[in-house]
Formats: C-alpha cells, sequence, structure tokens
C-alpha cells in the first residue's frame, strides 16, 4: 500500500499569516493534533502541531554566560534565546510553525511511512507532489490501512 492509497485527501491548512488563534480552533474544532502551512501556490511550507502550540506554555531557557572585564561571555548561543522567545510569544503561524518538515511523496508505501514516523517520533507527514500538498498520513490512517488489510 502508498501513500496516496491511505492518505486523507481534504486536508485542513493553514497560511503563515493565519494566526494561532484561527490554528487553535482548527486543532479543537476538528480534532487533529497538527496542520500543514501552505503558500499561495499550495507548497507546503511548514507544520504547525500541538507541541508547537505547548512550547508556547513552557518555561524560558536562559542561556548561561559569566562576566569577564565588563563582558558577557556566552557559554551557549544566545540566537537560540531569541528563537524561544519568538516561538513563545508569537501571534502568527509563520512566528510559530515548524519549517523543517518531514514529508513523503505519493508513491510511498506504508512501512517506508511507519518507520519514518516511529524513528523521527511524528504523528502525521504531508504528501506532496513536487512540493505540493495533496493529503496527510496520519497514525492513525496507517492503523485503519492495517485493520483493513
Amino acid at each position: 500500500m502508498l501513500a496516496k492509497d491511505i492518505m486523507t485527501k481534504e486536508v485542513i491548512r493553514v497560511k503563515k499569516d493565519s494566526t494561532v488563534e484561527e490554528v487553535i480552533k482548527l486543532v479543537l474544532e476538528h480534532n487533529i493534533s497538527g496542520l500543514p502551512v501552505v503558500d499561495d501556490e499550495n507548497n507546503v511550507i511548514g507544520i504547525i502541531t500541538e507541541g508547537d502550540l505547548i512550547y508556547r506554555s513552557k518555561k524560558l531557557h536562559i542561556p548561561t554566560y559569566f562576566t569577564l572585564l565588563d563582558s558577557y561571555i556566552f557559554l551557549e548561543n544566545p540566537q537560540n534565546l531569541e528563537a524561544q522567545l519568538k516561538k513563545m510569544v508569537g501571534y502568527k503561524v509563520k512566528d510559530v510553525m515548524t519549517s523543517k518538515v518531514i514529508m513523503v511523496d505519493l508513491e510511498e508505501t506504508i512501512e517506508e511511512i511507519a518507520t519514518l514516523m516511529s524513528e523521527k517520533n511524528i504523528n502525521r507527514v504531508p504528501v506532496v507532489k513536487e512540493g505540493k500538498l495533496m493529503g496527510i498520513v496520519s497514525r492513525r490512517d496507517i492503523i485503519k490501512a492495517y485493520a483493513n488489510k
């Protein structure tokens, strides 16, 4: 069985300029745990998940530093702090979404998708053809496919 055989074709998606509030409503209304983020040409540019939304409530990690001759020397990358803050206070999807999206092709086998999800600890993968969103496969889709065999 291939991704195109088990994927959900009617995918709820958002744009990068959608608000986090809109995403929360969609997640709750449709009982889903994440949505792909697409551009105007339907290319997948990100994904926003419950994990991204929960991140907003996490404790801020301040980089460790010491002072030397009235200067601050950071032992960790202070740019990580900036990224954390941006994600925690983000109002738009583009500020909160995960940009490095793991995607699969229409012809990917169910076994390859299950392995990928297990190894990467992800719950869903967008199914694409030449970068364009065609559907989505969730863990539930895989379980349904196995149950129907």
